[in-house]
C-alpha cells in the first residue's frame, strides 16, 4: 500500500445519515490553484486520489499507506451455479436455510478477505482482487482507507456510555468492479448511467467492513475484538487528544451483499450481516457470527400497526449477541449496530409528537433511494430543515415508500435513474464528483442542495464529538 502523501485541492463535505464525511483540516491547495477549484479535477487530486493528505509520520506508522484499487475490469465472466445458491438445495430462501446461505458467502469471500486480518501489512485490495469507489480520497484516512460511516450516540446501546464513530471500508469483487468501471470508465471524469450501466452483473459480491472507535473495555462487548489503527481526529475516552492521532479501532461488523436475482427475484439482492460475538468459540473469523439476512423490505407487513407480525423477507439470528439486536430496523428488519437505523429522538410530521428510540429503517430501505439525483432522503422523512429529525408518521403510506420491493433499475422517484441499491456509489461518489465539477459561482443542483441540508442537520443536531 505504497503511496506518497498528496496535496489536497478540495474538500468534499457530504453528510448523509448512514454516510458521513467531515472537513479534515486546513490543507493548502496545490500550486497553480487559487481558492476556486477547477470544475473537473485531475486524477491525482480527484477521482483516484488515495486518501487525505493528513498522514502519519514514519515514526508513527512505518508501513505502507492505503492505495485505491481502481483498475476496473473491462469484461466480466458470468458466475454460474455459485455456492450460495447451492447452499439452498433448490429451495426458496427462508429461515430454514438462510444461515447456510450466509455461511457459504462467508466462505466464498474468506480467501481474499482473511489476509486483511492475518497479514494486513501485506494486503492490498488490488492484490486480492477487490476494487473501490472513486472520488472519496478526501474522505479516506490514510492507513486503512476507511471513511466515516455511521456513529452511535452514547446510550444507543445499553453497554455504550460515550459517543461512538464507525469507520467503513467497502470492497467490490471483480464482477461488481466491472459495473463500477462501466459507470466511471478509466478516468473517473464522467458518470455513465445510460443503458442500465449502473445495474450490477449477476453474482456481484460487495463486502463492507465496519470498525468502532470505541474499544474494550470502554465498550465491553468488543472484548478481544481484532484492532487496527486509523489516522484521524475524533477523540474518545481512551484517547482524548485532539487533532490527527493514531487511533485504535475494533472490527465489529461485516456486510456481504450479493446480486442474486434467482434467490431474490423482486429486488435482485440478498443482504447479510455478520457481527462480532466475544462469546463465540474459535478465532476472530469464527467470532463474526450471523446477525441476519434480508432480501426484501416486507412491504405487505405494516410493523407499526402489527408489531408482532412475522417478517417474510428478513431472518434474524436469535443467538446473535444482544448488543447487535438493539439497533434492528423497523419491525425487526435487518440493520447492524453500525447502520444507524434507530433514532434516539424523532418527531412526527403530522402530530409533532416525539418518538424515542424509533426504529425507522433497514439495510435495504436505506439503500432503496439510490438514484442519480439525491431527491429522496435515506430515511422515511423529508429532508431536514431544522435541528430536529422530522419523520413521516410510522406505518403511513408516505413512510412505506421506503419499504417497497423495487427492482434495482426502478428509481425511488419517477424520472430518476435507479442505481441498483448502491447507496455508496449514488450518494458518496456521485455526490463528491458533482461537488468537484460544479462551477464555484453556480447555484447548487438538487443533489448538492439536499446533501448540504443533511450536512447542516448533522452538524447542528447533536453535541456528539463525532460531528465536531
Amino acid at each position: 500500500m505504497k503511496n506518497k502523501p498528496s496535496l489536497l485541492t478540495a474538500f468534499i463535505t457530504l453528510f448523509v445519515i448512514t454516510i458521513v464525511a467531515y472537513n479534515c483540516g486546513n490543507n493548502p491547495p496545490p500550486k497553480g490553484h487559487g481558492p476556486e477549484i477547477d470544475s473537473v479535477l485531475t486524477e491525482d487530486y480527484g477521482a483516484f486520489q488515495n486518501h487525505r493528505d493528513s498522514v502519519p509520520s514514519k515514526e508513527q506508522y512505518p508501513d505502507s499507506l492505503f492505495v485505491l484499487s481502481h483498475d476496473y475490469p473491462a469484461s466480466v465472466t458470468p458466475v454460474v451455479n455459485p455456492p450460495w445458491q447451492q447452499a439452498l438445495n433448490g429451495q426458496p430462501i427462508s429461515a430454514s436455510n438462510v444461515f447456510a446461505y450466509m455461511d457459504s458467502l462467508k466462505s466464498y469471500v474468506a480467501p481474499n478477505v482473511l489476509p486483511f486480518f492475518t497479514n494486513n501489512k501485506g494486503w492490498t485490495a488490488a492484490k486480492y482482487g477487490w476494487f473501490q469507489e472513486p472520488w472519496l480520497g478526501s474522505q479516506r484516512e490514510a492507513i486503512l482507507g476507511t471513511y466515516l460511516g455511521n456513529g452511535n450516540p452514547a446510550n444507543m446501546f445499553k453497554t455504550l456510555k460515550e459517543d461512538e464513530a464507525g469507520y467503513a471500508l467497502v470492497l467490490y469483487d471483480s464482477t461488481a468492479g466491472y459495473t463500477v468501471g462501466q459507470i466511471w470508465g478509466k478516468t473517473g471524469q464522467k458518470v455513465n448511467l445510460l443503458n442500465d450501466a449502473a445495474q450490477f452483473t449477476e453474482g456481484s459480491v460487495i463486502v463492507k467492513f465496519a470498525f468502532s472507535n470505541v474499544n474494550a473495555p470502554y465498550w465491553p462487548v468488543l472484548k478481544d475484538a481484532q484492532t487496527f489503527y486509523v489516522y484521524d481526529t475524533i477523540p474518545t475516552m481512551e484517547n482524548p487528544k485532539r487533532g490527527y492521532q493514531m487511533r485504535k479501532v475494533s472490527f465489529f461488523q461485516m456486510d456481504v451483499i450479493v446480486k442474486d436475482s434467482k434467490t431474490s427475484p423482486k429486488t435482485g439482492w440478498v443482504y447479510s450481516t455478520f457481527v462480532y460475538d466475544m462469546d463465540a468459540p474459535g478465532n476472530m473469523w469464527d467470532k463474526m457470527v450471523p446477525l441476519g439476512a434480508m432480501w426484501g423490505n416486507d412491504p405487505d407487513v405494516n410493523s407499526t400497526l402489527h408489531p408482532d407480525q412475522k417478517l417474510y423477507e428478513t431472518v434474524i439470528n436469535a443467538q446473535a449477541p444482544a448488543y447487535s439486536k438493539e439497533t434492528l430496523g423497523w419491525g425487526g428488519r435487518l440493520s447492524g449496530p453500525n447502520d444507524g437505523a434507530v433514532a434516539q429522538v424523532a418527531y412526527d410530521i403530522v402530530t409533532k409528537q416525539p418518538y424515542k428510540n424509533l426504529a425507522l429503517s433497514s439495510c435495504m430501505s436505506c439503500h432503496s433511494p439510490a438514484q442519480d439525483t439525491f431527491k429522496s432522503f435515506l430515511l422515511p422523512a423529508p429532508f431536514p430543515t431544522s435541528d430536529s429529525l422530522i419523520v413521516f408518521t410510522p406505518g403511513s403510506p408516505e413512510w412505506k415508500l421506503w419499504f417497497r420491493d423495487n427492482a434495482g433499475n426502478v428509481p425511488f422517484d419517477a424520472g430518476q435513474v435507479g442505481m441498483d441499491y448502491d447507496m455508496v456509489m449514488a450518494f458518496k461518489s456521485v455526490g463528491a464528483y458533482e461537488q468537484a465539477k460544479a462551477p464555484p459561482t453556480a447555484a447548487p443542483n438538487v443533489l448538492l442542495r439536499n446533501l448540504e441540508a443533511v450536512r447542516k442537520f448533522r452538524r447542528h443536531n447533536t453535541r456528539s464529538k463525532f460531528w465536531h
